[in-house]
């Protein structure tokens, strides 16, 4: 592996450390900070608008910079915001924080796809790409269930400095091994990225991925309070139940590009978000016994994020159709609509626990990702009743 890339793979997985590490700790945060969990909640919502908005903004700001610089920039960027939470005071300064962290997180990996192809031959690019966002599955796998242990015996504030060194870390090891001169083509205008909400078919699956993956986020970020306060879990037993919940999304990952690349993305969607929404009413239902809680949330890991590459292939494949000159930005834009799910998704959480109770958000996400199934399932009738459709002209598999 070119030192150039681990340094990629281990930003990623401070990045995604930190980004769900928060779910495990809320409970942790609220009574230390004497707020409430919708409050703590809402943590996660600001670093997912975070990213959400910094990612077009930055990434056209920022269009000019050398690659390297703009990267060392960015995880000198994500190391402060996190030793900004580290040290923060109160909850307002915690939110900046989260906010910050966001904006690298926006566009670290459209950089980091820029350098991770430039460090390997072409026929290597794809794999290359696949490295650096394993650190993405390792921190959920370890780093998301060891931050959370870390938080919950140390306190939260040491999980964000571990992080905040982790951060360090690739800094450092992008000033000492990535190359300085690589080449790259200015990202699209913000003007450039606005012109796909005139596509009427692009806003379709964007829809399709704020309510999948939002959905989900609903129960998922108040996991933690679930496992505690319903199943009757240790703290410590939570970390464990994350670890194997982790493990459960990179497998889930696997089998969710697998089914799309078999069946097609509408299938491969249909079937993924119907599963989801079993999952979550079934936990509504097992949450008070502990062995079948533990059942259900690996389970509920297999398919939580498994909808992610068939949405990816599916916005690409639309976009190869109606915006063909503007394929790599409709990619990005999904990303931020995945981000807007998770904004959306934990507030709404928020507001649920706050005036209904905790156990209403399984049974409430199930019912958003419904929503989701259906319009996939408008999606998918739509390309069938098009005599144009990708599948005639492009081998779009048949919805």
């Amino acid at each position: 592996m070119p030192l150039a890339l681990l340094a990629l793979t281990i930003g990623a997985f401070a990045i995604g450390t930190t980004e769900f590490v928060i779910v495990g700790l809320l409970p942790t945060i609220a009574g230390d900070l004497s707020i409430t969990l919708p409050s703590a909640g809402l943590l996660v919502s600001f670093y997912a608008l975070g990213v959400a908005i910094g990612a077009p903004v930055l990434t056209a700001a920022t269009g000019r910079m050398q690659r390297k610089t703009l990267l060392v920039s960015l995880m000198a960027l994500f190391t402060a915001a996190n030793l900004l939470a580290w040290w923060a005071p109160g909850y307002d300064t915690l939110v900046l924080a989260r906010v910050l962290s966001g904006f690298a997180h926006g566009v670290f990996f459209s950089v980091g796809s820029i350098i991770a192809t430039s460090v390997v031959p072409k026929e290597k690019a794809g794999r290359a790409i696949a490295t650096m966002f394993s650190g993405l599955t390792v921190a959920f796998v370890t780093g998301v269930p060891l931050g959370t242990f870390v938080g919950q015996h140390f306190g939260w504030r040491v999980t964000f400095l571990v992080v905040a060194a982790f951060g360090l870390v690739a800094l450092a090891s992008a000033l000492l091994f990535v190359p300085r001169n690589i080449e790259h083509v200015a990202p699209a205008s913000m003007r450039k990225q606005a012109e796909l909400f005139l596509q009427p078919r692009l806003l379709l699956v964007f829809a399709m991925t704020v309510v999948g993956y939002g959905g989900s986020l609903i129960a998922f970020t108040y996991l933690a309070p679930i496992l505690e306060q319903t199943a009757g879990f240790s703290p410590s037993v939570v970390g464990l139940v994350l670890l194997l919940y982790g493990a459960s999304v990179a497998a889930g990952n696997m089998f969710g590009g697998k089914l799309a690349d078999t069946h097609g993305p509408v299938t491969a969607l249909k079937l993924i978000f119907a599963l989801l929404a079993v999952v979550l009413l079934l936990l509504g239902l097992a949450a008070s016994h502990k062995v079948l809680v533990v059942v259900v949330v690996l389970a509920w890991g297999s398919v939580a994020f498994g909808n992610v590459p068939a949405l990816q292939v599916y916005v690409v494949k639309q976009a190869e159709r109606f915006a063909p000159q503007s394929v790599n930005v409709a990619s990005g834009m999904n990303i931020a609509a995945f981000n807007l799910g998770v904004a959306g998704g934990a507030w709404i959480g928020g507001i649920v626990v706050g005036h209904l109770g905790l156990m209403h958000t399984p049974w409430i996400g199930a019912t958003v990702v419904l929503g989701a199934l259906a319009l996939t399932w408008i999606s998918g009738n739509i390309d069938r009743r098009d005599p144009l459709r990708a599948g005639v002209t492009r081998g779009f598999p048949k919805a």
